[in-house]
């Protein structure tokens, strides 16, 4: 056999092979991990198996092989989905003043998502005060009208009261915390507008929740969801030294973690999903999904819905800072009459998640 002939075959197989990784990427979205867990890790996959296909499709048309199509197929349905992790120029990254057909304003609201990371700094302070005045003092130059925070960590309630008053004087805050014996974490929302209503809607075998808040803004009801699902609680450290050390043990209770952890977000969503079915008011579901664009938790979440950075982000829309720009995990949905007018990423490093800003007109 020549070389030819055998670098032409074993690309071909390479080819079909990606190509098979990349139609089951799409077919994440659709598929209930609860019932075939993989699924999920198929969509954590889409980036880089994207890519890998558009190096092959580049490869082959170099070549002038006819083999092309097969990567070409492979990608052609991503032109759906690649807008979910980046946004090319068109959208501006500026922010916006609204304005109606005739010229008049309209209303916007701006909201800001952030999951703090309990303050556990990853800019190298050592206090948490200090991550904790330096995240305050970010927040209230986004000068947004509502903040929707996860992982939020205090020493105690009257703690928690006396920083939320301190810093975030013209705000009212709301918040739900787990209280053990390091102290008091969970969700806040801060928001210049009156409460109307609120709630939780707490989890099973979970610290995790959604925060919701009703606010009438000129003469709008709207319901904030202030999420944090379920996530993997997987350590880096951890994987790369039982990896080192061959411990199947270790990969043994991860997976049963991780088949835990997908089946738990599922049932998540679906609480969120029969309260915002049951609100008299329309939803704007905000937070840390700890889910991927390619992925069940995104695709349910978002149906009826559209994406503050879909609809007017500009770049990539990552909002964890490992594997940078694979993972956006933090998003602002709202009904499709809504318009989102503006969106931006801060890439600030005093948690391992970044902030996610975003205004809709309303």
């Amino acid at each position: 056999m020549s070389r030819n002939r055998f670098t032409g075959i074993t690309s071909r197989i390479l080819m079909l092979i990606l190509a098979g990784l990349q139609a089951m990427t799409y077919l994440s979205v659709l598929v209930n991990p609860s019932r075939v867990w993989v699924m999920t890790v198929f969509g954590l996959l889409f980036v880089p198996v994207s890519l890998l296909n558009a190096i092959l499709l580049a490869w082959a048309l170099k070549r002038r092989s006819k083999a092309f199509l097969i990567p070409l197929l492979a990608l052609l349905p991503s032109a759906f989905f690649i807008g979910r992790y980046v946004q090319f120029p068109g959208n501006s990254g500026r922010r916006q003043s609204a304005s109606s057909e005739d010229g008049g304003a309209m209303d916007t609201v701006s909201v800001v998502t952030y999951n703090v990371g309990r303050f556990a700094s990853s800019s190298g302070m050592a206090r948490w005060q200090d991550c904790a005045d330096s995240v305050a003092l970010f927040l209230k130059s986004c000068d947004a009208d509502v903040i929707c925070l996860q992982e939020f960590h205090a020493e105690s309630i009257s703690a928690l009261k006396s920083f939320l008053e301190r810093k975030f004087r013209g705000y009212k805050a709301e918040y739900y915390m787990n209280i053990g014996r390091r102290g008091c974490f969970g969700n806040v929302t801060l928001s210049r507008f009156p409460v109307r209503n609120k709630g939780v809607v707490s989890f099973e075998k979970s610290a995790n929740m959604a925060l919701y808040t009703d606010y009438s803004i000129n003469g709008n009801n709207i319901r904030v969801y202030n999420c944090h699902l379920e996530s993997y609680g997987l350590s880096l450290a951890k994987v790369v030294k039982s990896l080192r050390n061959h411990d199947r043990e270790f990969f043994r209770r991860t997976e049963e973690k991780f088949k835990a952890s997908i089946s738990r977000r599922r049932q998540q969503v679906d609480q969120i999903l029969q309260d915002i079915a049951s609100s008299p008011v329309e939803a704007l579901v905000c937070g840390d999904f700890n889910d991927n664009p390619m992925s069940y938790t995104y695709y349910r979440l978002s149906r009826g819905r559209s994406d503050s950075f879909v609809e007017a982000g500009s770049g990539f829309g990552a909002t964890y800072a490992f594997l940078w720009p694979m993972l956006r995990i933090d998003y602002v949905l709202y009904p499709e009459r809504f318009r989102g007018i503006w969106h931006k990423t801060f890439k600030i490093k005093y948690s391992d998640h970044y902030p996610v800003a975003a205004d809709v007109l309303i």
